[in-house]
């Protein structure tokens, strides 16, 4: 799975759970709300006040390890 900011978070969840780690490091408790699990990241960490494109890069180095 390639994650880019239009990603919906819950995707990225179903996908691989072990990402929750990188949502919860930015704030985003609530990641079984269905706001935050329909949400695509760009809107979460615009909400949350974080870097889009620092939590995808993250993200994809984590997939491809």
């Amino acid at each position: 799975m390639k994650v880019t900011k239009d990603s919906i978070i819950g995707d990225v969840l179903d996908y691989n759970t072990g990402t929750a780690k990188f949502f919860f490091e930015i704030g985003m408790h609530c990641l079984g709300c269905p706001s935050a699990r329909g949400e695509s990241i760009e809107a979460a960490c615009a909400v949350h006040g974080t870097d889009a494109d620092a939590l995808v890069a993250k993200i994809n180095e984590f997939l491809g390890e």
